[in-house]
This record gives C-alpha cells, structure tokens and sequence, in this order.
C-alpha cells in the first residue's frame, strides 16, 4: 500500500488554520497546509479582533505571545451601557486579578507572527494560491486533489482538517448539515484615532438598532464594529468621512472626543451557525467552517483558537498513544469536548443580541433588570466575566 504523503492536511491557512499547525509543532505529525490566497493577500485581511484571556494563555503554550504582546491594544475595564440608561456596568481587572481583561489585535499582527513561527517547523510543508478540488475519504484514509498554477495533484493523508471558514467547501462537500440564521444585520468595522488619555477602555453599547464594540488598540485608536439593520448599514456607508463620523459622534453621544477615521469603513452581513458534526470519519471541522456566532462581544476569532488548541491537544495525545488520528473514535474527543462549549457561547451572544436590539418595553425592562443583576450580584457578574474572557470550560494544555 502507498504510503502516506502527511499525516494532516490543513484546508486554511489564516488565523486558525495557522494555529493549528504551529500547536501540532514538535508532534512528529506531518503536516501539509493548503490556502488559496498568496501569503500577501490573507496578510493583508483590514480585520481586527478581540483577544480574550484564554487566547492569550493559548498562544503563550505555542510560543507566539511574547512576539505579539507588544503590538496589542489591552483594556484593563469593560463598560457596557443599554442607550440613554444612565446605569452602566464595569468589569474591572481586579474582579479576576488579572492585569488585562482582554486585547484587540489586527489580523496581520497575529498571522505574520504564525507564518514566521511556522517557517521553522521542519515537518510543515507549504501550499499557497492552491485549490482544493475534490476529497475523497474511506476508512483507513484521505485523498485530496489539489490544483496550484494548472498542475494537479493527489495527497494521501490520516486526516484533513476544515479552516476554510464560514461558506467551508470542505464541509459543504462532506454534506455536513449547518443549523442557524441570519440576523437581518450588518456590521461596520473601522478604525478611528482619538485624543483621550486613556486607551485601555473597552465599550460594548446597547441600542435598539443593535449592539456596538469599541476597543483598543495601540496609538491612541479604537476598531469599531457597530451593528446595524442592513439598510441602515448600507446607507451609513454611503455617507461621505464627515457626515458618517457626525453619526458616529451623535450615537456614541460624543464619548470619545474629537476623532479621526485612520480606516474606512466595511461591511459584514453577521449570522449564527451550527454545524450538525464537527468530525466524520477522516475529517474535522474547526473556527467558522463549524460556527459562527454574532460579534457582540468578540467571541469569533477565540472561539477558533480554541477549537485549534483543542484539537491539537487530542491529536497529539491519540498520535503519542499510537492511535491512528483521523479515527472517528479519536475525532469525537475534540467533537464532544468543543461542539457543547461552543453551543454556550453561541447561546450567549443569541440572546444578547435578540434581548438589546429592540425598542419593545417589555424586553427593554426586562434587559435593564438584568443590567441591575449584574450591577448588584458579585457572582453573577464575576460568571459573566469568566464567559466573556474565555475563562469558562474545559482550557486546552498544549505543553
């Protein structure tokens, strides 16, 4: 029998995908990592995320922490404010004595620092601007034909891995089933400049045209993601840099001061997303090809860090114990572990959306009592803290 060309193959090679491979490193897995773009377009992704304690703890297993913790905003408070209620609630580092709550980094700061720490793993070899074209899976292994610059070719691998993201041709081509919806929502996101003295402030405001996330970053700036109806989005950006920051000011009820745009606006449609099965027989799914879930409150990226580690610590104890990895048997360890956590967190950022974008008094009252709650019950409010900052759950332990 022909033996195998790697032992995975990675479908994605942006944040997730990136690491992923860089936690399997020192494993002895052979790895291939196949993405679709050239380094220079995924580098170049205009994104900037929020980037919870237990990322930071992840990314501190691999290695990659002390390279990028320099170039991160960090927020010491969370203030989180329902429209025009005077009562607002702040989360302060001290609840869980920590030095931040959590940080914001921009996509080509964490992916650069991924693609150089990937450069020296000898057992990872490297396919950009390539295709996938066609997967075929039995029990004992994989075939994935891929396309790159007109030549095709056909890698045999124990298991091939799903980061392609949220429309995953990976997991559409598995016929595996997605519940969820859409929201009826777009997102803004840019970048501003401001002159406060403080920058270690995160804002999530409430309104009933939908959620907004303020964070910081480094250099006095803030990346915004504002949730809006999708006309009211459209229209939004239509608007010239003047008129669309007198909206902003005027929404934000001018809380940070005089600002510039350092990055124009783009738009995102936002939805929920559940695949039936993360895992089948020879394949695993992880980051958005096996969910997505609403922006308020910056659980996207984190949520695939954690599918990554997760699966790399399962992966790297079934390979240590010489289980053959791409097993159903094995797969259903990261499956069983991942898919009810992140049900949680999907759960979470449902309600939070369904319950603050809406004007109906009913919710409206109900929501403030909530406010009131967490303003009031110290473990209640230290609960939110720990499932927001990622703190909740099963931790991943790569080292």
């Amino acid at each position: 029998m022909q033996e195998f060309d790697y032992d995975l193959v990675i479908v994605g090679g942006n944040i997730v995908g990136a690491t992923l491979a860089l936690a399997l490193k020192g494993s002895g897995l052979k790895i291939l990592l196949v993405e679709y773009q050239s380094p220079f377009q995924a580098l170049n992704k205009k994104q900037a995320y929020a980037f919870s304690l237990l990322s930071r703890e992840i990314y501190s297993q691999i290695g990659l922490w002390p390279e990028i913790s320099s170039q991160l905003g960090a927020f010491r408070e969370i203030i989180l404010s329902d429209g025009d209620y005077p009562a607002t609630v702040n989360f302060d580092r001290a609840e869980l004595d920590r030095e931040h709550l959590g940080y914001v980094s921009e996509h080509y700061v964490i992916l650069t620092a991924l693609y150089q720490h990937l450069e020296s793993n000898k057992d990872l070899s490297w396919a950009s601007e390539t295709q996938v074209i066609q997967i075929e899976r039995n029990e004992h292994y994989c075939l994935t034909t891929i396309k790159s610059q007109e030549q095709i070719k056909v890698i045999k691998s124990r298991l091939v891995v799903g980061a392609d993201g949220a429309k995953s041709p990976i997991r559409q081509q598995a016929g595996i089933i997605t519940r969820g919806w859409k929201y009826g929502q777009s997102c803004l996101s840019f970048t501003i400049k401001h002159q406060l003295e403080r920058n270690d402030i995160a804002f999530e405001r409430f309104s009933a045209t939908g959620p907004m996330g303020i964070l910081p970053l480094p250099d006095n700036r803030y990346q915004i993601v504002w949730t809006n109806p999708h006309d009211l989005a459209q229209s939004l950006l239509k608007l010239d840099e003047n008129e669309f920051l007198a909206r902003f000011q005027e929404h934000t009820n001018n809380l940070l001061g005089e600002l510039e745009i350092v990055s124009p606006p783009r738009l995102f449609p936002v939805q929920l997303l559940q695949s039936d099965h993360y895992t089948l027989s020879r394949l695993a799914l992880i980051g958005d090809a096996a969910h997505c879930c609403h922006p308020v409150g910056g659980q996207g990226l984190n949520q695939g860090i954690r599918d990554a580690a997760s699966l790399a610590q399962v992966l790297k104890l079934a390979h240590n114990s010489g289980e053959d990895i791409g097993k159903i048997a094995v797969l259903k360890r990261y499956e069983n572990w991942r898919k009810k956590e992140n049900m949680v967190i999907l759960g979470f950022t449902d309600l939070l959306n369904r319950t603050f974008s809406t004007s109906l008094l009913p919710i409206v009252w109900l929501r403030r009592l909530g406010l009131e709650s967490l303003r009031k019950i110290q473990p209640l409010k230290i609960f939110a803290l720990k499932l927001m900052t990622g703190l909740k759950g099963k931790k991943p332990q790569l080292t």
